[in-house]
């Protein structure tokens, strides 16, 4: 993409005057301090930061965000310092520029950061703490990782194989967290396309088999379920989503078939609202007969990323097994483009909290990023963190229990009742003398499940006690509990005990990473 192909593109993002000249000056100061690199491709190398800046643009980010996107490898790669860039774009551009500039550094080895780090292969949690007090640092680091692997045939193929481990194990696992589906879905291909280039061609020519032979098929469901809600007077669109390659490698793995893979082409409809949502299910399940065991009801209970809609798998008349997708518009916006679509800087900056540095608002599906904004503040204090557990808050299994007034609470998988009880509030915690799960009275070590309604029973003499640091997972329950013994005298030199973090689907596959053979590295 060219400067000027550029330019009329952020016309049609920003609207304001303002936000334009920044991005322009921000273009050219870019463009200048480039001049004369190369990327391996050989184009300038300007057209990777234009580049990154674009997939923010797309992902409708603020403007500090998309203009450090432009700047973000000029600190790190030309004679530029921070200085500059804060007087010449303002102190939180400049805030985000360091933090990308810390990640690319702190993974190269490059940083004071590692001086905290324990050596280990993978690195990546703990420097996304370390930059993690503003969360729009990864998503730069997202878009910047999406164009590389856009453009990776340029390197060589053991760069390819790491670029590509790195992110089918790290980049892809972040992007479900934060819900951006649509970013985790091409992360996921390209890199399992580079790994395993055959089992890729394999699968996507039995995909596109399936596609061609069903067309007809699904042409008359889709123009049946329109007629159908028609009839109703319903405002709806509706359109399809196919299984993703490496999805499909997955559910294969399970020692499944691919006739067993009902959801390998499923239909969406889009409504106004929430009972508009279950009203289609209706007429769905009254026009078509509903698979015994597949109907889920992911309004009432989100996924652990926050995801929300209803899915149900129906048999028509013809014989053929449909899965729907029902969802409303805000619920598909969040589903495509997660974080990115729900994290709105432009009203967080001006919130107090905002500028005094605090800890913005989040949404619930997103409190896990507290926990990084914590360690992050914890490390600039020259504190030490526990990065093994905070790995498992970032890329482990997440779990959503409830209060008895229903209030909804985000906690990693392998959770104890402690850890729920410093989530709703550290006061609470401290005088808790029991718990009552889903209405029976439960231990301390009891481990929670996704749906567990927890009721904290207290006591107005109960202390917190040494014992409780062998009772909680979780880095925000294990630090609130801490500082509460300091309180009371306590040494708290004990080292807790934290759940292992379970194998990623990658690195439990059968297919080996590495190959001799040359032509599996490269892209076809």
């Amino acid at each position: 993409m060219s400067n000027a192909e550029f330019g009329r593109l952020s016309k049609e993002k920003f609207t304001k005057k303002s936000d334009l000249a920044r991005v322009q000056a921000a273009l050219e100061f870019a463009t200048e301090k480039h001049t004369g690199q190369k990327r391996l491709s050989g184009e300038e190398y300007i057209s990777h930061p234009i580049a990154v800046a674009n997939i923010l643009m797309e992902w409708d980010m603020d403007i500090d965000t998309v203009v450090a996107g432009l700047l973000h490898d000029v600190a790190e790669d030309t004679d530029v310092d921070l200085s500059e860039i804060a007087d010449k774009f303002g102190k939180n551009v400049a805030l985000l520029v360091d933090g990308v500039t810390k990640v690319s550094a702190a993974r190269a080895g490059r940083s004071d950061i590692t001086t905290y780090l324990p050596a280990t292969k993978d690195n990546l949690t703990k420097l996304l703490v370390a930059t993690g007090s503003d969360v729009r640092v990864i998503i730069i680091k997202l878009a910047d990782r999406l164009h590389n692997l856009r453009t990776l045939e340029h390197q060589t193929p053991e760069r390819q194989l790491k670029k590509a481990r790195e992110s089918l194990e790290v980049f892809g696992p972040l992007a479900d967290r934060l819900n951006m589906g649509r970013v985790r879905v091409e992360i996921e291909d390209i890199s399992f396309h580079y790994l395993a280039p055959k089992r890729y061609n394999k699968l996507r020519n039995e995909i596109d088999q399936r596609l061609g032979a069903s067309k007809k098929k699904l042409d008359k469901v889709r123009s049946e379920v329109k007629v159908e809600l028609t009839k109703e007077k319903l405002r709806f669109e509706m359109d399809g989503r196919i299984k993703s390659v490496y999805s499909l490698h997955k559910k294969l793995r399970k020692r499944q078939t691919l006739d067993d893979v009902y959801d390998l082409i499923a239909l969406r409809v889009i409504v106004d609202d929430i009972p508009t949502c279950y009203l289609v299910l209706g007429l769905l399940h009254q026009l078509y007969t509903p698979l015994v065991g597949r109907i889920k009801d992911y309004i009432a209970r989100p996924k652990p990323n926050g995801y929300q809609a209803l899915h149900t798998t129906v048999e028509t008349h013809q014989g053929q097994i449909v899965e729907f997708q029902i969802r409303t518009r805000d619920m598909h916006e969040y589903a495509e483009r997660g974080l990115a679509a729900s994290f709105h800087y432009n009203e967080h900056k001006l919130t107090e909290v905002y500028q005094k540095g605090g800890l913005a608002p989040l949404p619930v599906d997103l409190m896990w990023i507290r926990d990084l904004q914590e360690a992050a503040a914890r490390l600039r204090a020259g504190e030490k963190v526990d990065f093994d557990a905070l790995k498992i808050n970032l890329f482990g299994d997440r779990i959503f229990v409830y209060t008895p007034r229903g209030d909804i609470f985000d906690l990693p998988a392998g959770a104890l009742p402690l850890d729920f009880a410093y989530q709703v509030h550290s006061e609470l915690a401290a005088r808790a003398s029991g718990f009552r799960i889903n209405g029976k009275i439960a231990k301390f070590d009891t481990e929670l499940k996704s749906g567990d309604v927890i009721e904290v029973l207290t006591r107005r003499n109960i202390l917190p006690n040494l014992g409780w640091l062998r009772k909680i997972t979780t880095p925000h329950a294990r630090n609130k509990l801490r500082s509460q013994l300091r309180r009371e005298n306590i040494d708290v030199a004990i080292k807790p005990i934290a759940p292992q973090p379970k194998k990623m689907p990658w690195q439990r596959s059968r297919v080996k990473p590495k190959s001799t053979n040359k032509t599996d590295t490269k892209k076809s």
